[in-house]
């Protein structure tokens, strides 16, 4: 089977461009959504998590505490990556599960990541989502209801878009200059026909 990596800065579009892909047919997995939902489900990540970060990481309910978590993992490099390296290895092993049940020419694995981490070379083809600084600080802002300055902390853990798209298969504008839909099935048709 095909695999497919999508990534983008944060607020470049990527979810919306795999909700276009799955119109297709395309099975995608998010990875921080799912994430998400193994930093709940999954008890050995949870006990690891609190571990790193201590009890305040988890609200009494075992939901996570996201604003706690986030207030320390996006002002702290070394415990940022020591959070990746609990994280990741247990999406590792999730998607490894998820994929063997697909039923598709190809599927998709979408993540902010992806490149940083070097995970990308263990996909067949990278898409990359671009979309200008300013606007995707406002999308984050409004979507995530915070403020400009945790908007760019958060930047400031990922590679500058061009150096992303220095190592993409295919490059999706999500300016406003060009059709997503367009462009999507342009890339979909390559991906089936081999391209």
């Amino acid at each position: 089977m095909i695999t497919i990596g999508i990534t983008g800065g944060i607020g470049s579009g990527k979810t919306t461009c795999c909700k276009l892909f799955e119109e297709l047919g395309t099975p995608v997995y998010y990875a921080d959504t799912r994430a998400k939902q193994l930093m709940i489900s999954n008890k050995p990540l949870k006990t690891q998590i609190k571990a790193l970060l201590g009890d305040d990481a988890y609200h009494t309910n075992g939901r996570p505490n996201r604003p706690y978590i986030a207030s320390k993992i996006f002002n702290d490099k070394q415990l940022l990556k020591k959070m990746n390296g609990l994280v990741h290895p247990a999406v590792g092993m999730d998607v490894i599960g998820w994929a063997q049940v697909q039923q598709s020419p190809y599927v998709m694995y979408e993540a902010a990541l992806l490149v940083e981490n070097g995970s990308y070379k263990n996909f067949n083809k990278l898409i990359v989502v671009t979309c200008p600084k300013d606007e995707r600080i406002k999308r984050v802002m409004k979507r995530d209801n915070i403020s400009k300055e945790a908007v760019l902390a958060r930047m400031k853990n990922q590679l500058p878009e061009k150096k992303k798209v220095a190592v993409a298969d295919f490059i999706i504008d999500n300016s406003g200059n060009q059709k997503l839909d367009v462009q999507i099935r342009r890339i979909h048709k390559e991906i089936i026909s081999g391209g």
